[in-house]
């Protein structure tokens, strides 16, 4: 699965970013409320975790925004706010469960597996493909053809960005907001280094190149 957590404390966000993708899910990081709905808003999520008590928009008012736009992305908040009135509050505003911290990422990782069971989630895009190439996002395996192409966590995300723009271009900036997180140019061939790596295993082996570069604009995925 895809999942955005929104989590200022950097102990906490860390804690929970480096179990998720042990898991074998995808998962990104924001530190404030508002960079949150940005990223919600613009991306495609399974599952949003979010703390309450957020700098810029508290994670209350952030549901509510999501689900006033007719966002359903379910939503878990984590927080250290315990109290029934707390709990009502946040299933109120729109969320799905409520967490409360300290918490056992255990618990956490059955509370997002829970939602996943629920039959808006079902209906989730989890097979990615572009002509005899298939990325299954929940058994994290990329085929083209009848070959297993092996990909490092940063080549799986840059190739799952281009696969669900499908026939759209990606900018560079595009591509270093949702692979890398960064809202600002490193100044680094990072993103060029990382398409070519992917190039490598996804196109040139094959007859068929699916990766392209539109010059002056970015890369796109053909069907």
């Amino acid at each position: 699965m895809r999942i955005l957590v929104i989590e200022d404390d950097r102990t906490t966000g860390d804690y929970i970013l480096k179990g998720l993708q042990e898991e074998g899910h995808v998962a990104d990081l924001c530190r404030s409320g508002r960079e949150g709905l940005i990223a919600a808003q613009t991306n495609d999520f399974d599952v949003l975790i979010i703390d309450r008590m957020l700098p810029g928009l508290d994670g209350l008012s952030l549901v509510r925004t999501l689900r006033a736009a007719k966002n359903r992305t379910p939503a878990i908040f984590l927080t250290s706010l315990d109290g029934v009135d707390d709990r009502i509050e946040g299933l109120n505003a729109g969320g799905d469960d409520y967490l409360v911290k300290p918490f056992a990422f255990g618990e956490l990782s059955a509370r997002i597996n829970a939602l996943a069971r629920r039959p808006q989630m079902r209906a989730v895009e989890t097979v990615l493909s572009a002509s005899d190439l298939r990325m299954d996002l929940i058994r994290r395996r990329v085929t083209r053809g009848e070959t297993d192409i092996e990909l490092l966590p940063r080549e799986f995300a840059l190739l799952e960005c281009l696969l669900r723009c499908k026939g759209r271009v990606q900018t560079r900036t595009m591509l270093l907001e949702e692979v890398w997180g960064l809202s600002f140019d490193p100044q680094t061939n990072v993103v060029e280094s990382h398409i070519s790596k992917l190039r490598g295993k996804v196109d040139k082996p094959f007859d068929t190149e699916l990766i392209k570069t539109v010059r002056g604009a970015g890369y796109r995925i053909d069907a």
